[in-house]
């Protein structure tokens, strides 16, 4: 009977791992320090094997562009717009559109002046969309969080 119920178990907890949702991309943000009272957040992806996300440009074929948003605080202020690096315009099947997308890996910068003393964090919530050659995932958000020093 042991032998039976934990059979069952193993089962059950294989069936539970297999639907974990899908997550090809993983998120991660840091601070560089530019001088005194400015800096840059760089906040990077890395993005699994044959699986691709999606340029801030927006766009009418049809994928949700990847944004990203800082909660604003009294402590900062962001300079400029969010630049990225590396995208590259190709044509994407599932759109029937060309498309600026991000392959291995997507790199945001965002520059800040500082209005108060290091030591404090920045919260960033990162939506984004990411496909393969067969499917694309459902819209999804990140929150980051980088400590300012």
């Amino acid at each position: 009977m042991k032998k039976i119920i934990s059979l069952c178990f193993c089962f059950f907890l294989f069936l539970n791992g297999k639907s974990q949702p899908q997550n090809p991309l993983t998120w991660v943000a840091t601070y560089k320090s530019l001088s005194a009272t400015e800096g840059e957040i760089i906040i990077t992806a890395k993005i699994e094997k044959g699986w691709h996300t999606y340029s801030q440009r927006p766009t009418e074929a049809g994928p949700i562009p990847t944004s990203i948003n800082f909660t604003p605080s009294k402590q900062y202020r962001l300079v400029g717009n969010t630049e990225e690096t590396d995208a590259h315009e190709e044509f994407v099947k599932a759109f029937d559109a060309k498309i600026f997308v991000f392959h291995d890996k997507a790199e945001f910068k965002q520059k800040v002046k500082l209005t108060a003393k290091s030591g404090f964090n920045i919260t960033i919530k990162v939506e984004y969309m990411t496909c393969n050659d067969m499917m694309c995932l459902p819209p999804k958000t990140t929150d980051l969080t980088v400590k300012v020093q």
